[in-house]
């Protein structure tokens, strides 16, 4: 008798504020909240309205866990309200277990329920609010498959986000992970703007050049293969030639150059070729590492970073298809003569690269993109259905000519931690889980807690 004229009137705000004694606002009438959600809310305050005069009574909701949950705030308590497939007493110690943890539902019952009153307050006081917030905001509708969790791309992450996007601790950890990247990206950027600086200075580049303006693709909310399809539209109607990516890390610059190579070699037959400048910063500093253990007695490194020098490991590499069919790196000189694509996994990666290469790579901006750009031309001069797909930093690709430019950006920047951390509790859970669905919660649990313990 209570419930039904209730849910009849669900619709109208002024019901829901009148039985809460709430003020009759937007912010107060449980915006975005699903009509399912208010009628739990309803039923629950229907049931302790029926309590006041059966106080032996007990009631319970029948329905399909996970709860449906809404919260509001007013007179500065935070009030939790639920409905839940057990029963709902808040005066038993029998309180519902929801994921195996126990916790109670306070919620609004009029005045003159004084000892219901005097336990709501006890309730609702800051040190038990600030313990249970956490528990509170793990709940998820979407858990985690095994199937999910074996993709380990964009839709794990974007599934991992949602299931943990009000976990406390998940945000701790997002929050870190976004702060170490931006850092990240800014000690970078400064790095490359002092190489584009010198390169400029030594006359390699123009001082005076002005990079053609990008196209902002704001990421959030599309999926990559929403973000390539914007990309594609945009290019529409070019046989070839050079598409431009750059943007912060986090943004899925390499999984919309993933998507986007797919799509245009299915739907639209085109050759595409993937570009990274980071292979031919490896070939020079093989080459000026090479050079330095030729002299006598060896040098350090920055001996070899002369102006001559420079120019003279930038003509030991040449670009072309050297084998008739695939476009490939030369590295001839100083004794050596190898192909990048054979080596690049091997020698290039090898520690009398990887030590010295953030000091070549300082000085050896402008050559490098002057290469680039090079052999980018070849490519797409040769080809008429060929695609080149550049990624990298903006400073860096600039210099590339075309018209096809693209920026990722993230409106919301917390999703650039988010992200992050997802990406690295994906794999974690994938190892933990063994392959059993029924450890990937567990798995993911134990992950998070593990990871949060390196956040200062």
């Amino acid at each position: 008798s209570i419930i039904s004229p209730l849910i009849s009137l669900q619709r109208q705000g002024a019901v829901i504020s009148a039985f809460f004694k709430l003020p009759h606002s937007p912010q107060n009438c449980y915006r975005k909240k699903s009509n399912a959600a208010i009628t739990g809310i309803l039923f629950v305050t229907a049931w302790q309205c029926f309590r006041l005069n059966h106080p032996s009574t007990g009631v319970s909701l029948v329905g399909s866990p996970p709860f449906v949950r809404s919260q509001t705030e007013s007179n500065h308590r935070r009030v939790q309200i639920a409905a839940t497939g057990s029963s709902l007493d808040t005066n038993s110690s029998d309180v519902p277990q929801p994921y195996g943890q126990s916790d109670y539902f306070p919620v609004f019952s009029p005045a003159k329920d004084q000892s219901f009153h005097k336990q709501y307050n006890s309730l609702t006081t800051p040190s038990f609010l600030a313990t249970r917030k956490n528990h509170y905001s793990t709940m998820s509708t979407t858990p985690i498959s095994l199937d999910v969790l074996t993709k380990q791309n964009a839709e794990t992450s974007n599934a991992i986000i949602d299931h943990l996007n009000d976990n406390q601790d998940f945000l701790k950890l997002a929050k870190y992970e976004g702060d170490l990247t931006v850092k990240r990206d800014k000690e970078d950027d400064d790095k490359l703007q002092v190489g584009i600086d010198y390169a400029k200075e030594k006359g390699v580049i123009d001082p005076n050049f002005v990079p053609a303006p990008y196209v902002d693709i704001d990421v959030l909310g599309k999926t990559p293969d929403e973000v390539a399809q914007v990309i594609i539209e945009k290019a529409k109607g070019t046989e070839s030639g050079v598409i431009v990516l750059v943007g912060l890390s986090g943004t899925g610059k390499g999984t919309t150059v993933a998507k986007l190579r797919q799509r245009l070699e299915t739907e639209q037959a085109k050759k595409v070729v993937t570009w990274s400048n980071g292979n031919v910063f490896r070939s020079v500093t093989l080459l000026a590492a090479t050079w330095c253990e030729q002299q006598e007695p060896p040098v350090e490194i920055e001996k070899a970073l002369t102006k001559e020098n420079l120019a003279s490991f930038i003509s030991m590499l040449s670009f072309d298809k050297f084998d008739g069919t695939n476009y490939d790196t030369r590295i001839h000189g100083l004794g050596l003569d190898l192909y990048v694509s054979q080596v690049q996994n091997t020698v290039l990666k090898g520690p009398k690269v990887s030590k010295n290469i953030p000091t070549v790579a300082q000085v050896t901006q402008g050559e490098v993109i002057l290469f680039a750009a090079k052999a980018i031309e070849i490519m797409t001069s040769a080809e008429p259905n060929l695609f080149v797909l550049l990624e990298g930093r903006a400073q860096t690709v600039n210099y590339v000519p075309t018209p096809h430019r693209f920026c990722l950006i993230l409106s919301d920047d917390s999703l650039i931690g988010k992200r992050r951390a997802a990406q690295r509790l994906m794999a974690q859970a994938l190892k933990d889980a063994a392959g059993d669905e029924s450890k990937v919660e567990s798995a993911m649990t134990s992950a998070l807690a593990s990871m949060v313990q390196e956040v200062p």
